[in-house]
């Protein structure tokens, strides 16, 4: 179904695939015995069925209604609140940037800039653009039975035989029946639209995808430049993952991986997916090279969420701000699982909103598949089911959903049967090993090891500490976005200058437009915010980790929307009158190029200098082991001796193409190396001089250097026994 609300009333195609509604169908039924007998045979025999359906259509006519959205209106004159009030939220976001430590100043310019806003506002001057209007499509209250039974039998085998928690050929056959059924079983053939013909049209609609292309080119280029480097080494949580991908290599093919607290699947496998594609091997290049990717593929959900809130324009710049932007690029390249939580959130939000615009049964369908998806992805995820919850309660609150909350009804139950087939190997890994499954989001919330039995005391009452942690993350796009250096530059905001200034005016615009108006979707759009927050803001046990990029990777979707609604009513009031589209155009182009140019700092200058200052240098030490074993052909007596705070001694081995070993050989087992041939090499970290004496005690001949390391203060030791 085209989204395009400016196009004229369109004609129907294809009446003849249309589906009886309930209503229609009960009367054909009940006419007489006959007519009944008729239904009941016609649920067994395809053949009938489909003539019963066709005997159905004209009885079951049904339209399409469209309009034209209502613009708001706009001001004639030049929008100097508008363009004042920009200015003031500019310098408002720069102080509380700069001067980290005086907010009050920044808090004040911004108070100033909300005052011009609102009278921008109510001089037509800055209002956001038009929501798309709601489309009454069919809704037949029917489904396929004999295919719907089947997916239930299949799902119910599925599930039998996915005990034990690995995939099989066996199980994933049944599995993936399963889905196929469903889905075709509940799938609804939809009347055609009608195509528009005029040349005009046409060209202009090239002209826009190729400048859509041209701003994917870009944030591709974020994504994907300097993967290689930035960020620069890896840490133990990589270590982690390429031993679970290793493992799917030998034949452990699990549906949950239960190493550090335990992971969904989808990365282990996507990245041994990518390793295979691109030749990158078991490597830490791979990990980053998979999550850039899984990044990218979140950007076209991004522009498409943009035309549903708002229009093309808005596609295009929530496109452009959420591709460059600093904060959704570091998770990106990271090379760990927090890309998904965005990725999957986007279409699920995506197919929900447009489904509930369109009351069209395929999009809850999509949204549901999704929603399965994202919970093999990455544990914050599990949020958002609560937010799918929370938008049809959303919904059914407001004026929009009368006449429609039967079907709602039916649409939520589809979205959860959809998600549930799709979620079901992890349903019976979860009932297998709940204290597996459930590890990590339980020990942040409570401080209680379901595996271990290691409780940590909260350090506070519970209220206090959601409070604190709510309050926090909601600072994070404009303030602070918490001190987790790995995946963030800390305690600077999560936004950019200018996306930080248009988050704050456009949360204003849609709150001023709530009021008024009382949309479904500008509520939804506010309370998704602080919902996909709460995988960071419920890291109560320890506070200290939020607010965290990576657990509030969701919220960086409506937040960055919200930004894009700002822009395009900012530049729909500056007009594109001859007079003033050097104005708009240009003011336009000099905000997304200072915010392109300041996310391009912030990823690869201050994030990779941060990071290379925190991050130890195991890729010099797998070089170290890999000159080792082109000189002497063996890596067996080679060992790095761990130290505390120091490197993951895993992690060198993964640099030299041995993602299975661990070089680590502790003091207490040095004496063991005795009886194992020369040559033999120990790294050691250089203040360790407990392990020196002891390495020259057991090998009075060894060869002691230090190796001096391109990152500063990072050197270490090498200790050398030839004979």
């Amino acid at each position: 179904m085209s989204n395009d609300s400016q196009s004229p009333i369109p004609e129907l195609q294809d009446k003849e695939s249309q589906e009886p509604t309930v209503l229609d169908l009960y009367k054909s039924v009940t006419k007489d015995w006959t007519s009944f007998f008729n239904f009941i045979h016609s649920l067994w025999d395809a053949r009938r069925r489909d003539e019963l359906n066709n005997s159905l259509v004209a009885e079951a006519a049904y339209t399409i209604e469209m309009e034209k959205p209502e613009e708001p209106a706009r001001a004639s004159y030049f929008p100097w609140r508008s363009v004042l009030a920009l200015f003031l939220a500019l310098a408002g976001q720069f102080s509380l940037e700069s001067m980290h430590d005086q907010t009050n100043f920044g808090v004040a310019i911004y108070i100033f800039a909300i005052g011009f806003l609102i009278w921008a506002y109510i001089k037509d001057e800055w209002h956001l653009p038009a929501l798309p209007v709601f489309v009454q499509m069919p809704e037949p209250m029917s489904t396929r039975i004999i295919p719907f039974i089947s997916s239930i039998v299949f799902a119910l085998l599925a599930f039998w035989f996915f005990g034990g928690g690995k995939f099989s050929v066996v199980n994933v056959t049944f599995w993936m029946l399963s889905l196929a059924l469903l889905v075709y079983s509940l799938w609804l053939k939809n009347p055609k639209i009608a195509q528009e013909t005029d040349p005009d049209e046409r060209r202009k609609k090239l002209i826009w995808n190729a400048l859509v292309v041209g701003v994917f080119a870009i944030t591709i280029f974020y994504r994907l430049y300097r993967t290689d480097s930035v960020p620069v080494e890896p840490f133990s949580d990589h270590a982690e993952k390429i031993l679970d991908v290793y493992d799917i290599t030998q034949g452990d093919t699990s549906v949950f991986f239960r190493r550090n607290t335990g992971r969904e699947a989808i990365q282990m496998y996507w990245t041994l997916l990518v390793a295979n594609v691109f030749g990158t091997g078991l490597s830490y290049l791979s990990l980053k090279l998979g999550t850039a990717l899984l990044g990218i593929l979140t950007l076209p959900y991004i522009y498409l969420l943009g035309k549903e809130l708002g229009n093309e324009r808005v596609g295009l710049f929530a496109l452009f701000l959420f591709g460059i932007a600093y904060w959704p690029n570091v998770i990106s390249r990271i090379g760990l699982r927090f890309p998904l939580y965005p990725l999957f959130a986007a279409p699920t939000l995506l197919y929900l909103i447009r489904g509930l615009r369109t009351r069209n049964r395929n999009d809850f369908i999509l949204s549901g598949i999704f929603l399965g998806l994202g919970l093999h992805g990455y544990s914050p995820f599990r949020i958002v089911p609560f937010l799918v919850v929370i938008a049809f309660m959303i919904y059914f609150l407001h004026a929009q959903s009368k006449g429609n909350r039967e079907q709602g009804v039916l649409w939520l139950v589809i979205i959860a049967v959809t998600s549930f087939f799709i979620f079901l190997p992890l349903l019976s890994y979860w009932i297998e090993f709940p204290e597996y499954f459930g590890e990590r989001a339980i020990s942040r919330l409570t401080g209680i090891s379901q595996v271990t039995g290691i409780s940590t005391p909260l350090p506070g009452p519970v209220w206090q500490l959601f409070l604190s942690n709510l309050y926090r993350a909601m600072l994070m796009f404009n303030w602070d976005d918490g001190e987790i250096w790995v995946n963030s530059i800390p305690h600077r905001p999560a936004l950019d200058m200018v996306t930080g200034a248009l988050f704050v005016i456009g949360i204003v615009l849609l709150i001023v437009r709530y009021v008024r108006q009382r949309d479904w979707r500008d509520l939804l759009l506010l309370v998704s915010i602080p919902v996909l927050l709460m995988p960071s803001i419920l890291s109560l046990a320890y506070p200290g980790e939020n607010p965290a990029l990576n657990r509030s990777g969701g919220g960086a979707v409506p937040a960055i929307l919200v930004s894009a609604l700002a822009l395009e009513g900012l530049v729909t009031g500056l007009g594109t009158e001859k007079k003033r589209l050097f104005i708009t155009y240009g003011l336009t182009g000099i905000l997304l190029a200072a915010s392109a140019f300041q996310n391009y700092d912030l990823v690869f200058n201050q994030f990779d200098k941060k990071f290379r200052a925190g991050a130890w240098n195991t890729s010099e030490m797998g070089q170290v082991i890999s000159d080792f074993r082109a000189q002497y052909g063996q890596t067996d007596t080679f060992w790095i001796v761990p130290f505390p705070y120091w490197v993951d001694t895993r992690l060198p081995g993964v640099w030299a193409g041995i993602p299975n070993r661990d070089f680590a050989l502790w003091p207490d087992n040095f004496s063991a190396t005795l009886s194992l041939p020369a040559p033999k090499m120990f790294i050691f970290w250089p203040d360790d001089l407990k392990t020196e004496n002891a390495l020259k005690e057991l090998y009075p001949d060894g060869v002691l250097t230090r190796y001096t390391s391109t990152f500063p203060g990072k050197d270490f030791m090498l200790f050398k026994v030839e004979k």
